[in-house]
């Protein structure tokens, strides 16, 4: 550091001065006022290129350049060749980075401007970056964006990317399979760059996700050779690395649905918000015409154009089913949003039971599992449930108490963990106290139960007190029970946290 910087706290302005340079997506026409100029200014222009010598960057400012320009190729010791570098391709790269870093520092000590070409916008997915956390905090440096493919691409295929609402996603093609399919199945709107090698698997990601009927495809954008398609009928082998899948924004883009293009997807969306989601479920609830459930469990889904709502009360379930299932038969997407886990006390079963008539036969239906509220409660207060355990409901709406208690004892004596659901409401408060005495029948005074209520909402309490001590009054439909086994422990840690689990071990005899 100079004596300048170590008195202004910034970098020397007597030294030369580095520009990273965006010049948009491949049309010359598309570099923007400010990066011509700077590349009229400069006294050095520096390019990335493979081993070929050939630059991109370096042909798309070609016109600009001039004869004095001094000239740094920074050309790459491998891209997607095999190397021996004892770090391997990572290693060889950081190396790479910075003897280049250095070369140019040579020309910013002696005075010299530095334009620095890039692709795109020199801070999105480009070899630049590199270059500017290596000298930025040395040498005044000024960035100049630049038009990303990403824009390019949805400007040629006359397509919005994103609206409203909407979320876009950018995924480099290189991530794992699963990952990319879990996220584009999670998405509103994405872009998938770096294709290229990578294109089988991101095209079974889409297939995976189901949104290989949205993509489309652009190669070269702006450039010679531009081409654009369908990315279900783009051929493998014919795909370079400077192309794009493009999933555009859903909104306006729902297509017409035959009567035998519909289905029902029966989605679970935890005990809570958008943070319980899976990306599965986010989905599927995305995709869907029609959202279909009780109106807590759809306040919880965002609102979205071109998408309809049917909230009703939560004791309707199977006139619930039978709307969605009706929806669906006449070409209608559908998802039915539970709370939780649909298969847990929820609307799973109520819609398989009416699919299960003749009428419905013929239409799809699926189930997406929900983080459950037994587990979201159980993770909140450490690992109760981390051996055998039991879940009942203490509802007697649609079973006589006689089958819940005998139940009840059942589990006690086997000395499982219980899970409790539903333990009591403004029209049902005893079953609580009658299911604690009973309890204490099998189980110690001291057996630690765990009270979560609205785990994962703004009213959170996560609890523990002993059987004994646990009082009816205290429980509500919005609590769930976890009631130890003789093998449970709890107690607090050193930050004074509580914490509660069963172990995995069971002892002999």
């Amino acid at each position: 550091m100079t004596v300048s910087e170590q008195q202004t706290g910034r970098p020397d302005e007597r030294t030369g001065r580095l520009y990273g340079v965006g010049l948009g997506p491949g049309d010359p026409n598309l570099m923007t006022l400010r990066a011509v100029e700077v590349i009229a200014e400069a006294d050095v222009v520096a390019y990335h290129s493979a081993r070929h010598g050939r630059s991109i960057a370096r042909s798309i400012a070609a016109k600009h350049l001039r004869a004095d320009h001094i000239e740094e190729a920074l050309v790459y010791p491998v891209t997607t060749e095999t190397t021996d570098h004892p770090g391997g391709y990572r290693g060889a790269m950081e190396d790479f980075y910075t003897e280049a870093a250095a070369r140019l520092a040579v020309h910013l000590d002696a005075g010299r401007t530095v334009a620095v070409l890039a692709e795109g916008d020199p801070m999105f997915y480009g070899s630049y970056m590199h270059m500017h956390k290596r000298l930025a905090d040395r040498y005044p440096t000024e960035v100049i964006p630049g038009v990303t493919s990403v824009s390019a691409a949805a400007a040629r295929l006359g397509a919005p990317l994103a609206e409203g609402e909407e979320v876009l996603t950018i995924l480099p093609g290189t991530l794992p399979e699963e990952e990319l399919t879990a996220r584009l199945a999670a998405t509103d709107a994405a872009v998938v760059m770096k294709l290229g090698r990578t294109f089988p698997a991101v095209r079974r990601a889409f297939e995976a996700s189901g949104r290989l009927p949205e993509a489309r495809y652009v190669e070269r954008a702006t450039m010679a050779g531009e081409r654009l398609g369908e990315l279900a009928d783009t051929d493998a082998g014919s795909v370079p690395y400077f192309a794009v899948a493009v999933l555009p924004s859903r909104i306006d883009a729902r297509p017409e649905r035959a009567p035998g293009d519909g289905e029902v997807a029966v989605v679970g969306t935890g005990p809570a918000g958008p943070l319980w989601l899976t990306p599965e479920t986010r989905g599927a609830l995305a995709a869907a015409d029609d959202l279909v459930g009780y109106t807590t469990y759809l306040d919880r889904v965002p609102v979205r154009p071109g998408q309809t709502r049917h909230g009703s009360d939560n004791k309707v379930e199977s006139e619930r089913a039978e709307f969605a299932l009706d929806l669906a038969r006449r070409g209608r997407r559908v998802a039915v949003v539970s709370g939780g886990d649909p298969g847990v006390f929820a609307m799973a079963t109520a819609v398989l039971e009416v699919a299960s008539q003749e009428e419905y036969a013929d239409v799809p239906v699926r189930v997406l599992p929900g983080v459950t509220a037994a587990n979201a409660a159980a993770a909140r207060a450490g690992a109760p449930l981390g051996h055998d355990y039991a879940t009942i409901s203490l509802s007697d709406r649609l079973k006589p108490w006689e089958v819940i208690a005998e139940r009840l004892r059942a589990a006690a004596s086997a000395d499982l963990v219980l899970a409790l659901y539903n333990p009591g409401s403004r029209s049902r408060t005893w079953q609580v106290g009658k299911a604690r005495d009973l309890l204490l029948e099998h189980r110690s005074p001291e057996t630690p139960v765990v009270l979560g209520r609205d785990v994962g909402g703004p009213s959170e309490s996560v609890r523990t007190v002993r059987l004994a001590d646990l009082d009816p009054a205290e429980v509500d439909m919005r609590t769930i029970l976890i009631v130890g086994s003789s093998q449970t422990r709890w107690g607090r840690r050193g930050d004074g946290t509580q914490i509660v689990w069963t172990p995995r071990r069971y002892p002999e005899g």
